[in-house]
């Protein structure tokens, strides 16, 4: 993998615009069922957000093209399920994946909704959940509601860690850096706690109602 990284980020790191459509593409690919278990989307992530700290690459920018491919990715999975129905889980390609396909569908009825928000960190059904989620009759509405936000705390754990790593390499061997990337970091660092947060009351909370006598699945 470090073979195939080091040329990548050498040449992007040239050309600005390139790495941003190769972040967006990586984010993209990594959702779609099949080609995602395959393709290493949030490697490629988490290595191109250490062009940040020198300035190569702009930490809202490499946000955006991670959220955007994602998004894009995860929501036209759903629709092909949305559209096709069961149908779709027994259909090519999918049908080559029988295992992975049952464990979708048996994390997505464990959780629901929630199913949707865990599945965008726990690979390789995180390309499979989205048309799973689809398939089984989720209301779009519900869906994008969850999904963008698993989405947006999913490109702060990826993109993050890289830039605190590398700022802080540049900080301690007097390397050159951009200061308010600094302050950017923690402003998100914040923004993906809260989202964690969030994600965990809701589970709480869910779990609450299904030990109450008469409680429905959410």
């Amino acid at each position: 993998m470090t073979s195939f990284l080091d040329p990548l980020i050498a040449f992007v790191s040239a050309h600005p615009w390139l790495a941003y459509l190769t972040l967006f593409l990586a984010a993209l690919l990594e959702a779609i069922p099949v080609v995602g278990a395959l393709v290493p989307g949030s490697t490629i992530i988490l290595a191109l957000s250490a062009l940040v700290p020198g300035g190569e690459l702009t930490l809202w920018g490499v946000l955006a093209a991670a959220v955007a491919g994602a998004v894009l990715g995860d929501g036209s999975a759903f629709w092909t399920g949305h559209r096709s129905q069961r149908e779709i889980l027994n259909a090519w390609p999918m049908s080559q994946y029988p295992a992975v396909m049952a464990q979708s569908e048996a994390f997505f009825q464990r959780w629901g909704t929630l199913a949707v928000l865990f599945a965008r960190f726990v690979p390789p059904i995180r390309a499979f959940v989205p048309v799973t989620a689809g398939a089984l009759g989720m209301p779009p509405a519900r869906f994008y509601g969850v999904n963008i936000a698993a989405v947006v705390a999913w490109a702060l754990a990826h993109v993050l860690p890289g830039v605190f790593a590398v700022s802080a390499l540049h900080h301690y061997a007097g390397l050159p850096h951009h200061q308010h990337v600094g302050k950017h970091i923690w402003i998100l660092g914040v923004v993906a706690v809260a989202i964690v947060a969030l994600g965990i009351w809701t589970l709480r909370r869910r779990q609450a109602r299904g030990l109450r006598p008469g409680a429905g699945p959410t």
